[in-house]
């Protein structure tokens, strides 16, 4: 059998403002206590062979190339697969980045976010555009091809110059994907607590989402997923298989994982995960998440493989919503096959409902 592997990494040297993910601040490194109970899981799984392998986090880049070597090498990594590492701009030095490539890492991924210092400041990121310039270059000059930046969008005080510098940074430093979201206000975070003035309202986040899409592939970066981008070749491998409902392996604290139809996951816990580890049932795929996973898509979602796979088809009714939609713009419908435009993908959920009901 083969698998993607998610490997969570709960450490960060500061929490950001805006951050909902699992991870505990103050760290400058990651416990070797921690990187064995990641070996001890993936041991659980030792059939598995797995095609792409994904350190994310929290910071992964806090991990040293050794125990990034220890961790893959306990796995069975198929040749060829796709490495990716989530780095921090500032944790990551010429040598370190030398070091993960010789480990087999093949793919990195900058948390990048603005290239406003200001802004930079507000989200409470370590790093300035400057460590993002030489994160960059570091990165090509140890051997480095296939290089994501990541890109939010209305943040406060946000402008479309702040968007375009930011973008425009990226393609000239030749990062190869983007991924670009909008701010989100998520509950238990210092922003939700403390929110800052002047975040765009709904309408003006829709109107710097569309203008994004419309920027990002004016530079080369062809859209395929809602919020992904990537030059010909350079799509993440590793995300296409969450949205694809393939099988994936998810190792740490809050991380999920989808097998042969299945969902578990570990909770938010590093204590139990390394002391002693369980994962939760979360329930089985079934039509629905393949109908909105499908949308997220560029290449949409195609009624005949929805009839073969789960022997479900559109209603008369669902048909003529279909046609409104298309010809409001949201969608377009050939070949069987219902894709979102940019437009649409900004009511991804409300269309997805109309499809499900």
């Amino acid at each position: 059998m083969t698998s993607g592997l998610y490997i969570h990494i709960p450490y960060c040297v500061k929490k950001c403002n805006y951050c909902d993910f699992y991870s505990i601040g103050g760290s400058n490194t990651v416990s070797e206590e921690y990187v064995d109970a990641v070996i001890r899981e993936i041991k659980k799984y030792g059939d598995i062979q797995y095609k792409t392998v994904y350190f994310g986090g929290g910071t992964p880049s806090l991990l040293s190339p050794q125990q990034v070597g220890r961790i893959l090498c306990e796995a069975d990594v198929l040749p060829g697969a796709e490495i990716t590492l989530e780095a921090n701009p500032e944790t990551v030095t010429m040598q370190k980045l030398i070091s993960y490539r010789q480990m087999g890492v093949n793919r990195i991924s900058f948390g990048v976010q603005t290239a406003n210092k200001k802004s930079l400041e507000t989200l409470g990121r370590i790093h300035s555009s400057q460590k993002v310039a030489e994160a960059f270059e570091n990165a090509k000059k140890a051997g480095f091809k296939n290089i994501s930046g990541d890109v939010m969008l209305g943040l406060p005080n946000y402008t479309y110059k702040e968007l375009d510098d930011t973008v425009e940074l990226l393609h000239k430093l030749g990062a190869t994907h983007v991924s670009s979201y909008m701010l989100k206000i998520e509950q238990g975070t210092p922003f939700a607590v403390n929110t800052p003035a002047n975040i765009p309202d709904d309408d003006q986040m829709s109107d710097f989402y569309l203008y994004a899409c419309k920027k990002i592939e004016s530079l080369g970066y062809k859209q395929y997923e809602i919020s992904n981008f990537a030059m010909d070749g350079y799509q993440s491998q590793h995300n296409n298989i969450y949205w694809n409902l393939e099988n994936y392996i998810g190792i740490g604290p809050s991380a999920h994982s989808c097998l042969n139809g299945k969902r578990f996951y570990y909770p938010r816990d590093l204590h139990s995960f390394i002391t002693d580890p369980q994962t939760i049932a979360d329930g089985e795929v079934d039509a629905d998440e393949y109908i909105m996973l499908s949308l997220r898509l560029k290449n949409g979602l195609n009624l005949v493989e929805l009839k073969e796979k789960w022997g479900k088809e559109l209603s008369p009714l669902q048909f003529k919503k279909l046609e409104i939609l298309k010809n409001q713009g949201y969608i377009t419908f050939e070949n069987n096959t219902v894709s979102l435009t940019p437009k649409g993908f900004l009511m991804e959920n409300a269309i997805s409902c109309e499809i499900m009901l």
